[in-house]
């Protein structure tokens, strides 16, 4: 009898400390913690844990923002929790080609591959609001090349009304149709012609002088040009 009463204790005190050692606890709240923090909470209440961690634009580097189990859930000690936090070091990308995109394209573009825009700077160019350069850093910036995810780049874009002057082409030694020409290219027009001297073939003459020249300070677009021809 004596003897079933002590097994009856050892059982039932056994019982009792099998129960106290796999008693559960909650899960602290660990998100928007530092993961410093976060690690010392979990050491003092005696349980594992493991990182993973993730890159987000504008989000504080090393903040605890997922975790598995969720707070307050009862597990048992030493039981793993599982920490997404947000790493320090931003991933890299290689640079998409946005030269001869729109401004709404080349943002969509930016955004899509979490990149920022920066400066938009607009100059002389018959291509209203078209990607015309890109900047990162001061320094033009090529597709393909790697740069940080997050990274703020600035777009060089076309105002779409062109130079409102330009530098006199030298038209020395052409033919009237190649001086023609070249004026058209430059957004200019071909003023008074006059023959130098005898004219045995009109279309071989080539210029031999002209106003304004190229030393000449720029012009407007569509001022004409005085040229004059002769036989060599």
């Amino acid at each position: 009898m004596i003897g079933l009463t002590v097994l009856f204790l050892i059982i039932v005190f056994g019982l009792r400390q099998y129960t106290r050692h796999s008693e559960s606890v909650p899960v602290p709240e660990l998100k928007g913690l530092l993961i410093e923090e976060a690690l010392k909470k979990l050491e003092a209440l005696g349980f594992e844990y493991d990182l993973d961690s993730i890159y987000q634009v504008d989000a504080k580097p090393g903040l605890v923002i997922e975790q598995d189990p969720d707070p307050n859930t009862k597990v048992k000690k030493n039981r793993t929790l599982y920490l997404t936090i947000i790493t320090r070091t931003a991933p890299e990308v290689a640079f998409p080609e946005l030269l001869e995109k729109t401004f709404v394209e080349a943002r969509a573009i930016l955004n899509s591959y979490g990149l920022k825009l920066g400066d938009t700077t607009y100059i002389p160019d018959i291509a209203r609001d078209v990607v015309l350069d890109v900047k990162f850093g001061g320094e033009r910036l090529n597709a393909g090349r790697p740069i940080p995810k997050g990274s703020t780049v600035d777009l060089v874009l076309g105002n779409g009304k062109g130079a409102s002057e330009v530098q006199v082409p030298d038209l020395i030694g052409l033919t009237l149709e190649q001086a023609r020409f070249a004026l058209q290219g430059n957004s200019l027009t071909l003023g008074t012609v006059n023959y130098m001297g005898l004219i045995a073939d009109s279309l071989s003459a080539t210029v031999i002088s002209q106003t304004p020249t190229p030393e000449d300070p720029a012009v407007s677009i569509g001022t004409p040009i005085n040229i004059a021809l002769a036989n060599q």
